[in-house]
């Protein structure tokens, strides 16, 4: 007999008890602390680029590939190892993911040339991973509610890791005098963490049966890399160059050809039926979008508040302590939004509360359109997209890991989070490409049509993922009329 919500032919799961609730409040600690750790080093990358760049003796692009790596490698890493954790254990693959991640962060310190720092920033890409993993181990080890919270608590704690990370770094380096010291600390960090996940973290309680599909798991990868490699190019090759064109088309049709595998494989390494369910698809698309204004968003931002009235003719004018502060103020109210997602959603719903979310992020990127001349309305603009994408990002992994099944829980989150990502990625393509084609005359710098379209972009795409929201409300409302209709006797 198949569990219930469950497809049929889907393998069934091995079950361990629980361990007592005491125990499981502490092991959250530690997970939330883990992932205030994991964005603190996320967040600390940034802003070590142009030290590292001297450091190495390298090239403005030469340099940008120390945080790409880490973005190819977490593209490859997080969907094997959110499925590798639902097969032998969640709290087996967070060890191994710190441990690839404390080994990184050493080499990154150690590095004593350019190809060793690429390998140590290449381990640390299953950061990426630890998320899905650990919403793995708390969603069998707590009550619907308790991991609701939970979640929250572990979003918020990597958006505040984020913020404390970009904004301490600076400091950090000036007081430990230099660069390999600044990174040596963050190691020390990494390996922390580490140690620490052997004290206190009981294994999930459901565990997959069945195998890891490692065929699929190296398509998905090359897939991912291509397509992900060609954004990073884009500009440089031109978007509408024939190297451009082939290698997106070819990144279409590694994609295709996964696709099929995955289909025909009762192992898939991603159950591509339940994320095109109808109740479940648009929680995905939802995180597309979401990764498409986060991630695609932030440095658009940054730009404008650096710009100049006198020299571009808008803009603040801000230098870079300013646009820290000023900038701050989204990451905050995400952290805020994240934290008080699931006590919202007991009240209204999570449907309802991700439909306030997306029209917060409409609202605010209207607002930064509307006040793009005042910095404190700018600013007000900006702090109602954080507490959007605050709601969003607290409640989208709670969704699509709840319509999944209790074998494919950390696939589930890994699936949405790569997503999150790609989002996030063809943003930042288009939006470079927007801001470098809509230039003052003959010169390279953007026009205020330029911010202005990006910002209605974000509009747009937010209004679609709010309407998502409204098609799994339609939705579940006809389910339950239909449920209604069939419990009346005949007349």
């Amino acid at each position: 007999m198949t569990a219930p919500g469950k497809p049929d032919g889907c393998p069934t799961a091995r079950t361990t008890s629980p361990p007592p609730q005491a125990k499981v409040a502490a092991v959250v600690g530690l997970l939330v602390a883990f992932e205030l750790v994991s964005g603190l080093l996320q967040g600390a990358a940034p802003p070590l680029i142009p030290e590292v760049e001297k450091w190495q003796h390298l090239s403005t692009a030469q340099a940008q590939w120390f945080t790409t790596v880490q973005f190819f490698a977490a593209a490859v890493s997080v969907p094997a190892f959110g499925r590798l954790g639902d097969l032998y254990g969640h709290r087996r693959l967070v060890r191994v993911a710190l441990g690839c991640v404390a080994v990184g962060t050493v080499l990154v310190a150690l590095a004593p040339n350019l190809p060793v720092l690429l390998l140590g920033r290449a381990l640390m890409g299953p950061l990426a991973a630890l998320l899905p993993l650990e919403i793995g181990l708390v969603r069998d080890r707590l009550d619907v509610d308790g991991g609701r919270r939970a979640v929250g608590l572990l979003v918020g704690a990597l958006t505040l890791g984020s913020l404390l990370g970009h904004a301490l770094v600076g400091p950090l380096l000036s007081a430990v005098g230099g660069l390999r010291p600044t990174l040596a600390v963050l190691a020390a960090l990494a390996v922390g963490c580490l140690v620490v996940s052997f004290l206190a973290i009981p294994e999930s309680a459901v565990q997959a049966t069945g195998r890891m599909d490692w065929a699929g798991a190296v398509l998905l990868a090359v897939a991912l890399v291509t397509l992900l490699g060609t954004i990073s190019r884009g500009t440089a090759w031109g978007w509408l160059s024939p190297r451009t064109l082939a290698a997106v088309a070819l990144s279409c049709a590694l994609l295709w050809w996964w696709a099929r595998v995955q289909l025909s494989r009762p192992h898939a390494l991603v159950d591509l039926r339940a994320v095109a369910r109808r109740r479940a698809a648009p929680y995905y698309a939802s995180g597309f979008v979401l990764g498409v204004v986060m991630m695609g968003g932030q440095g658009v931002a940054v730009s404008f508040l650096a710009a100049s009235p006198g020299d571009e003719g808008y803009g603040f004018g801000l230098v870079t302590w300013q646009i820290s502060v000023w900038g701050a103020i989204p990451h905050v109210m995400a952290f805020l939004g994240s934290l008080l997602c699931a006590g919202i959603a007991a009240r209204i719903g999570y449907a309802r509360t991700l439909l306030g979310a997306f029209a917060l992020i409409a609202v605010g990127n209207a607002g930064l359109m509307a006040a793009h001349s005042t910095l404190p309305l700018f600013a007000v603009a900006y702090g109602a997209v954080g507490i959007g994408m605050g709601l969003a990002l607290g409640g989208l992994p709670s969704v699509v890991v709840e319509g999944s099944t209790s074998d494919r829980t950390a696939s589930a989150a890994a699936v949405y989070n790569n997503l999150k990502t790609l989002g996030g990625s063809v943003a930042g393509a288009v939006f470079a490409a927007v801001l470098a084609t809509l230039v003052v005359g003959t010169t390279d710098t953007p026009t205020l049509t330029a911010y202005l379209t990006v910002w209605g972009l974000g509009i747009a795409v937010s209004v679609l993922a709010a309407g998502a929201q409204l098609l799994v409300r339609r939705s579940a409302w006809q389910r339950a009329s239909a449920v209604e209709g069939a419990g009346r006797p005949a007349n």
